[in-house]
């Protein structure tokens, strides 16, 4: 007895290739000759199993369209944001393009364009619904994007409680405190107070819990006068609280220079 030939002379089966089976399961085989095999697969017990097995993994992978779509982690939009705005503020095109009415701001010759933070905000409000498969590995981009953020200067694997000692301060000014996020963010430097203790008794003795996780600390100067900056995140989509503290600060002399919501929406 002749086994059934695929187009190349290959015989399909018994003993069944796992590919004919999965080309006849899908379709792909033209009609006379699934006509052929498919009472032979059905008279077969191995190859119904690989059959049913195929048809299971179908029905998994249709399934994954009804499951419950995760919204991308506040945090992680944050960062996304926080990058975004840095980049546009470093080249200085904030805005769009208004000759050609396109999102990307006209770029510097043999510069990549860069796109404008509204634009990039509209495209990445698009995507906030991930899998869990794809959220994975978008983490994974958003941490590698992290380790290359201007300022953050943590190494990666490093543990949070650690420090990033010899950060030069960054020059703020009162009217534009956003500038601060991309360069404080993943910095943990704590200046002229020496120390997390130091720090966490002056943040106490202003009322902030110094438990509270900050995104982001470093010596900065805010118009001309010196501080070190706490970052925090708020829970809204590319928001944070942005305190400044002097380093006079302590037990028993709360002295707060800053304490501001900067960014989201509409900052």
């Amino acid at each position: 007895m002749t086994d059934e030939q695929r187009g190349t002379g290959e015989a399909v089966g018994p003993p069944w290739s796992v590919d004919v089976l999965a080309d006849l399961h899908a379709g792909v085989l033209d009609e006379g000759q699934a006509a052929r095999l498919w009472p032979r697969v059905n008279a077969d017990p191995e190859a119904r199993a690989i059959i049913e097995s195929l048809e299971a993994t179908t029905t998994d992978l249709s399934e994954l369209n009804a499951a419950p779509i995760e919204p991308m982690p506040a945090e992680v939009a944050a960062r996304i944001d926080a990058a975004l705005a840095e980049e546009v503020r470093q080249r200085g095109t904030t805005g769009t393009d208004s000759g050609s009415g396109s999102d990307t701001a006209r770029a510097e010759p043999g510069v990549a364009p860069v796109v404008s933070i509204d634009a990039a905000r509209r495209r990445r409000n698009r995507m906030l619904g991930w899998g869990g498969g794809v959220l994975t590995a978008a983490a994974a981009a958003v941490a590698a994007l992290a380790i290359v953020l201007p300022g953050d200067n943590q190494t990666p694997g490093s543990p949070d409680t650690g420090a990033d000692p010899g950060q030069p301060p960054v020059a703020l000014q009162g009217d534009a405190l956003g500038a601060a996020i991309g360069e404080v963010e993943g910095v943990r430097d704590f200046g002229a107070f020496g120390g997390e203790q130091e720090l966490d008794a002056c943040l106490a003795a202003n009322g902030i819990d110094p438990d509270r996780k900050a995104e982001g600390i470093r010596p900065a100067t805010i118009d001309g006068r010196e501080a070190v900056i706490v970052l925090y995140t708020t829970g809204e989509l590319a928001q944070f609280r942005l305190v400044a503290v002097p380093p006079t600060c302590g037990p028993g002399n709360p002295e707060l220079l800053v304490d501001e919501i900067i960014g989201g929406t509409g900052g």
